[in-house]
């Protein structure tokens, strides 16, 4: 039981308590209205492992970094005398952090038998739920803010309180839709006799709140409408309208009386490895601690320590919970300004600062004006809600938001020592060096004194990272100028310069102070203080973080903005003359997001019963309720033993040694595997056997598995892999693909080559007015599934048998109906080789046959071909040890873990040259085309063949050359990826179309109409095209986006602003749909028919989101004419039998097989049919870049793309839209970093970005402005698919280049300012860095040449 101990048993230090009042109680805890009782020895778990015998809360990254884990915590303020809700992650929440808490989950909100809650209830409706793996947290997210707020949030608010949340799948509108119905927008929506009640047969759009085709109409529910507020009362159900969403508390849980009337009590509890926790309750109790335990960590939310100890693996005996000392959390207004507890929570602050910037003088809290809008892109809500201003501030990151922001606003720390002697420094002198503070070992942090700011004075923050939300900064900086009116003259009598990121420590620019002060306001002050500034931050070549130049170049930037905000502040101020011109001001207005709005235009063509109508997914209300089932929710034998990985450290070595005594003397350690130890044949691989189990003399890659341990539990199988000591001898190693080309180290037999025409003839014969040559690198791009790889593994029958549960994404079957990767067939996008992989792996290691292995899969936490092949080498890795034990194993690997040694998106490299007239025909094309594939073939071949295959894109080329290759290098095996090598095969071709022309002087979309291909037309491999659409779909986007008025509009936005510029592309595709690997296209399901009229079918394709399932039950229940509820589909296994009606003696099952038609290709002679149709599509896009920081905005997208006639039209704009932003995150934000030549601090071979801290994917916050996806229409696939249909998971990937190029037009508009109109190279992803390098101004030509070229891992 929990030692919860009453204050007065603190000892020594603490005298003076009554010693008699001495009590035990229980340590609890509430979840969902159950209390429990926590025991002691648990202060190791956070509160996510307590909950993990839940399917609801999910872990998705361990670092707070996705909300995933996302859970409301209620509990009694004190001081506010009421209860306060907040969203918090429960992976970074220590379990007896909520000690006397109420926690609810997604469970406690609503589930499937007693009803949903209106906010699950319009999720699902509104198809905001692909996966089903991120939507706990987005319900948790949503359902909290509604919790805490007085009045209905505003549309900003939501979207502000789902920064915290990642999702893979949607593209997050229809998730922005779902839940702005919620908004108070307007007071008729809040009045239920004043709504329009719509039809019966009309479905009204969450998004407009009209009646649209984007779903079905549902009934809406009845009830009573009274309202109960308050913590101590329940709430009576109520009626919902998803139209309106007015009524959106329905049967919430109270707040537990028990917890109202408890009194807080001193915590003394243990955990694992003898970790004590302790949470007093006075500052006097925490300065006896304090004594006691001088290395003891302090925590609040442990947002950081939580950091520390799972990523950075350091460990800390003793933490002390000070979320309850009075001192620590007072926030007082004063007369000269704001006394700040040291715990006080970020989100307290922010509320504080919004409260008195609206009650105060506005040049008072200029400095809480800064802080408002840092404080708004500081990490997401739930980390905000938690973490604590001390806590940050003696971090002590060199890349502190907020630190530079304390130093420049003067503000003062107290600081108390063990004897309650309070000294107080100020914030400038407080950090001494990276991650040292001036605090003394018996010394803590008591409050922070922020004085109100002077009249002209002037406080302003500025921080710029990879994505605007939720991330750490590249460079921030807090700025200070005092200005006073001297002999008419605005001189600056004092001031303040800090940055973060460019040193160990927040720095103070102090030659750049001690020269502004004294000086007048004016641009010489600016010129001279930029040369000062110059000297003055200087960040070394070998920069921890690199990107050195970029961050040179902010240092700069930030000072010139914070320049002109000042004189635009100052400006109508008598005798200041230094106003800012028109052209500049965009420089220093701030950011501010709109609301996303977006548009659904599609056809519903019904065939039978179902088909062709926009039904809701299947698994949907299981998955907002957190019902539906994930491996790692599967539960657990009594007797599961967990695996963990013991991988190489090195990028090429030979192994030496290994030592493991350490960690079979581990607690709870039952067993280590190694190479010696598999029963079968070692060497694996989907195509070819050419990669190892377990590493036995060589290792080729850093986390290469050498060895897998398992334990008791899961962290006991961490640690004692750890503790595996190898001995290597260090090898040369290949690290990119430039490398392997020096080096010729290819895989074997990977050489391919096409062609068309004669390439060298037309160079020579003078039919070329011009001919370029270039190159393009494009970079890898991470999965980053919400779901980690997950598998679970039983012996059966004394080890005669194996069976699995595991997180695959394809089996034995395809099907062209809908799906997020495949390389697709004629029946595809869900490709299906994953779970027969797992069985064929897991035999083979095993040395059983197939037929006493078996592998299910009910759906999957996303794939996106990451889960193609590279699960089925992790499944195979823990059936050793639970064949060799004889007994259940599960290996569910960490984001980092998983990210290191699973493989990303291939790398390219493109070497093109290019012929074309004048007008800008295109004539020729020679291309050499290699792809970086790793240490293991993998599927890079088919990767490089379809790269090659769509090189052409769109356009019609005369003569064509063609050559590919497969390199070798020390990375982790890449593999398949949405697009399959097609996206990089056609943004190469994108980057030569942008080329010609700049060459040519015209827009890129006229050279990309003057070389459209067309019907007849005959590709480079030899096949014809057939029923093409491009040409209709071109138009009606060109049309629809009002482009030629766009891109005037967008000179006219240039023309006027220097230091904004707006850029606009229209990029097509054409999609081929097959395998390229003849074999791959081909399909089964078992289809058997009940006495009480419903079907059950199994087929072979695994449900990821991508709404296989729905589309397959939709396909059923039309065929036999019934209702799709009548339909259901079965888990996914390599198992399935057919069966009878027994009553009657009749098989009412039926097996099907499927072979795609009139495909064929030979490699020999390059040429024939690879393909069954095309799928066409373009898109439009508007940014808007800040050139001086690199930061950009997708103002617009529009997307169009011919799918046939779709079987689901709503959940196949999903699809679309979720390619498209996962497609926007590869071509601007998401960048892998590898430890080579390229980036020397990164350790070699190591992957650096390696979980959500560091590795950025789209969030709620990328999204276009203005976000519109159309269906073409009347435009069916006849004879080629399935009703139609096209496929629709891969193809739209491509079109976020539209962003890409829409960014390099505003580039080019901005180098176009310096006289810069040549071509230039921009690589994917086009990050702050790539984007503010090339725009070439005053500022990045003092740090680097004019044609710099920022480092890309390739």
């Amino acid at each position: 039981m929990g030692s919860l101990k009453n204050e007065e048993m603190m000892r020594g230090r603490g005298g003076g308590e009554d010693k008699s009042t001495t009590a035990e109680e229980e340590a609890i805890l509430y979840v969902n209205g159950v209390r429990r009782v926590l025991p002691d020895g648990l202060a190791h778990l956070t509160l996510l492992e307590y909950l993990r015998g839940m399917t609801g809360t999910k872990l998705g990254c361990g670092e707070g970094g996705c909300g995933a884990c996302t859970v409301m915590v209620s509990y009694f303020d004190q001081n506010l005398r009421k209860c306060v809700h907040h969203a918090v992650n429960a992976c970074l929440a220590p379990l007896y952090s909520v000690e006397g808490m109420h926690v609810i989950t997604v469970e406690g909100v609503g589930n499937c038998r007693k009803g949903l809650h209106p906010v699950q209830e319009s999720l699902a409706r509104s198809h905001g739920s692909q996966c089903g793996f991120c939507t706990p947290g987005f319900i948790m997210s949503m359902y909290a803010l509604l919790r805490s707020s007085q009045t209905p949030p505003s549309e900003e608010q939501i979207e502000e309180s789902l920064a915290g949340n990642l999702c893979r799948c949607t593209g997050y509108r229809p998730i922005i839709d779902a839940f702005r119905v919620f908004a108070k927008t307007n007071d008729l929506l809040y009045t239920n006799h004043s709504l329009n009640k719509p039809k019966e047969d009309e479905f009204i759009c969450p998004s407009t709140g009209k009646p649209c085709s984007c779903g079905t109409k549902a009934a809406i529910d009845e009830g009573p409408t009274k309202q109960s507020s308050g913590c101590s009362n329940g709430h009576t159900p109520l009626s919902y309208s998803e139209i309106d969403g007015s009524a959106y508390t329905n049967k919430e849980l109270i707040f537990p009386p028990e917890l109202l009337l408890r009194k807080l009590t001193y915590l003394n509890l243990t955990g694992f490895g003898g970790l004590k926790w302790y949470r007093p309750l006075t500052l006097q109790h925490v300065l006896v601690l304090k004594a006691r335990y001088p290395n003891a960590k302090f925590v609040v939310g442990n947002t950081e320590v939580g950091i520390e100890t799972r990523l950075k693996r350091i460990q800390y005996p003793v933490l002390i919970s000070v979320i309850h000392i009075p001192e620590l959390n007072t926030l007082s207004v004063k007369d000269d300004g704001l006394e700040i507890g040291s715990a006080v929570r970020l989100s307290e602050l922010l509320e504080t600062f919004r409260r008195v910037t609206s009650e105060r003088s506005s040049y008072e809290t200029s400095s809480c004006r800064a802080f408002i809008e840092q404080l708004k892109w500081f990490a997401g809500t739930q980390i905000r809600n938690v973490a604590s201003v001390g806590g940050n501030i003696c971090t002590a990151s060199p890349i502190s938001d907020l630190n530079p922001l304390w130093m420049a606003a003067r503000a003062k720390f107290r600081i108390i020592d063990c004897k309650g002697n309070i000294r107080t420094t100020l914030a400038e002198n407080f950090f001494l060096g990276y991650r040292k503070v001036d605090l003394a070992s018996d010394e803590i942090l008591l409050s922070v004194f922020l004085p109100w700011a002077r009249p002209f004075e002037h406080v302003k923050e500025f921080k710029q990272a990879h994505r605007r939300d939720d991330d750490i900064a590249i460079v921030n900086a807090g700025m200070r100028v005092y200005l006073e009116n001297k002999d008419r003259n605005w001189v600056v009598s004092d001031a303040s310069v800090v940055y973060g990121g460019v040193a160990p420590l927040s720095l103070t620019a102090s030659r750049t102070k001690d020269f502004l002060i004294g000086k007048s306001w004016n641009k010489e002050l600016l010129k001279g203080a930029l040369k000062v500034l110059e000297q003055d931050i200087l960040i070394k070549e070998d920069a921890p973080g690199g990107m050195v130049e970029f961050r040179r170049s902010l240092t700069l930037s930030f000072f010139f903005k914070f320049f002109l905000w000042v004189s635009h502040q100052m400006d109508g101020q008598d005798f200041f003359g230094e106003s800012v011109p028109s052209s500049h001001l965009s420089a220093v207005q701030p950011f501010h997001r709109p609301s996303v709005i977006g548009s659904q235009d599609f056809d519903i063509t019904r065939q039978g019963t179902s088909v062709g109508s926009p039904e809701v997914h299947l698994s949907a209300k299981l998955q907002v309720t957190g019902e539906a089932e994930y491996t790692d929710d599967t539960p657990t034998p009594p007797n599961c033993l967990h695996a963990a990985l013991v991988v190489s450290r090195k990028p090429h070595a030979r192994i030496l040694s290994i030592h493991d005594s350490g960690a079979k003397s581990s607690p709870g350690c039952a067993g280590i595997f190694f190479a010696k130890d598999v029963p079968g044949d070692s060497f694996i691989g989907p195509v070819i056997a050419d990669e190892e189990l377990f590493a036995s003399e060589y290792v080729t890659c850093v986390g290469q598995a050498i060895g897998v341990v398992v334990a008791d539990t899961q962290e006991k199988a961490k640690l004692a892999a750890r503790k595996v000591h190898v001995e290597y001898e260090e090898l040369p190693a290949i690290l990119s693909i430039r490398d392997a080309l020096k080096s010729e180290s290819f895989h074997p037999n990977t050489e391919r080559y096409l062609a068309k025409g004669d390439v060298e003839h037309c160079f020579r014969s003078g039919l070329c007015d011009k001919i370029i040559e270039g190159e393009v690198q494009i970079g890898g791009q991470e999965h980053f599934y919400l779901e980690p790889h997950s598998s679970l593994i039983w012996t059966l029958d004394g080890g005669n048998e194996v069976h699995m549960i595991s997180s695959t994404q394809s089996h034995r079957a395809t099907w062209d109906i809908g799906g997020e990767h495949a390389p697709p067939s004629d029946l595809a996008t869900c490709y299906v080789q994953a779970p027969q992989k797992h069985q064929k792996y897991v035999s083979h290691v095993l040395g059983l046959p197939m037929s006493k292995v078996v592998c299910k899969t009910k759906r999957i936490g996303g794939g996106f071909g990451g889960k193609e092949t590279r699960s089925a080498f992790l499944a195979a890795v823990a059936s050793v040890p639970s064949y060799q034990l004889n007994c259940p194993v599960k290996l569910t690997l960490d984001r980092d873990i998983d990210m290191m040694t699973t493989g990303q998106r291939h790398s390219f490299l493109g070497k093109y040259k290019v012929g074309f007239t004048n007008d800008g025909k295109v004539l020729a094309l020679d291309l050499e085309i290699f792809n970086n594939a790793g240490n293991s073939l993998d599927l890079s071949l088919a990767i490089l063949e379809r790269a090659m295959f769509h090189s052409d894109n769109v356009y019609e080329i005369p003569n064509v050359r063609i050559r590919g290759r497969v390199c070798f290098t020390n990375f982790p095996s890449n593999t398949a990826f949405r697009g399959f090598g097609g996206p990089q095969g056609m943004l190469v071709t994108e980057n030569w179309i942008q080329r010609i022309a700049m060459e040519v002087n015209k827009s890129a979309e006229e050279i990309r109409e003057i070389n459209f291909l067309s019907e007849g037309s005959i590709l480079h491999y030899g096949q014809k095209i057939e029923r093409c659409t491009l040409d209709r779909l071109w138009n009606e986007l060109k049309s629809s986006c009002d482009f030629l008025n766009a891109r005037e509009e967008v000179k006219k936005f240039n023309l006027h602003n220097r230091w904004k510029k707006r850029g606009v592309a229209m990029v097509p595709t054409k999609f081929g749909i097959s395998f390229t690997a003849k074999f791959m296209n081909q399909a089964g399901a078992l289809v058997q028919v009940y006495t009480d009229g419903t079907v059950l079918v199994t087929h072979g394709g695994v449900e990821m989101g991508q709404g296989l399932h729905t589309k397959v039950a939709q396909i059923a229940a039309s065929a036999f004419d019934i209702p799709l509820s009548s339909v259901f589909i079965s888990e996914t296994s390599t198992d399935k039998l057919a069966f009878a009606c027994y009553m009657e003696r009749i098989d009412l099952s039926a097996h099907g097989f499927y072979i795609t038609p009139d495909i064929d290709f030979d490699w020999v002679t390059g040429k024939g049919r690879p393909f069954r149709y095309f799928t066409y599509g373009a898109a439009f896009a508007e940014v808007e870049v800040d050139t001086l920081t690199g930061d950009f905005q997708t103002r617009k997208a529009d997307v169009i793309l011919d799918l046939g006639f779709s079987l689901n039209p709503a959940i196949d704009v999903g699809q679309v839209e979720g390619a498209f932003i996962q497609g926007l995150g590869w071509v601007a934000l998401e960048e892998l970093k590898w430890g080579d030549a390229a980036h020397k601090w990164i350790p070699p071979g190591c992957l650096f970005t390696c979980g959500p801290g560091s590795y950025k994917i789209p969030s709620v916050n990328d999204v276009p402005f203005k976000f519109n996806i159309s269906l073409l229409k009347d435009a069916p696939n006849v004879d080629k698919a399935i009703h139609s249909s096209k496929a629709v998971g891969e193809p739209p990937f491509f079109l976020a280049s539209a962003v890409f190029f829409a960014i390099k037009e505003a580039i080019i508009a901005a180098r176009a300012e310096v006289g810069c109109k040549s071509w230039f190279p921009l690589d994917n992803p086009a990050t702050p860095e790539r984007i503010r390098m090339a725009c070439t101004d005053e500022f990045t030509e003092s740090v680097t040449a004019s044609d710099f070229h920022p480092k890309l891992s390739v």
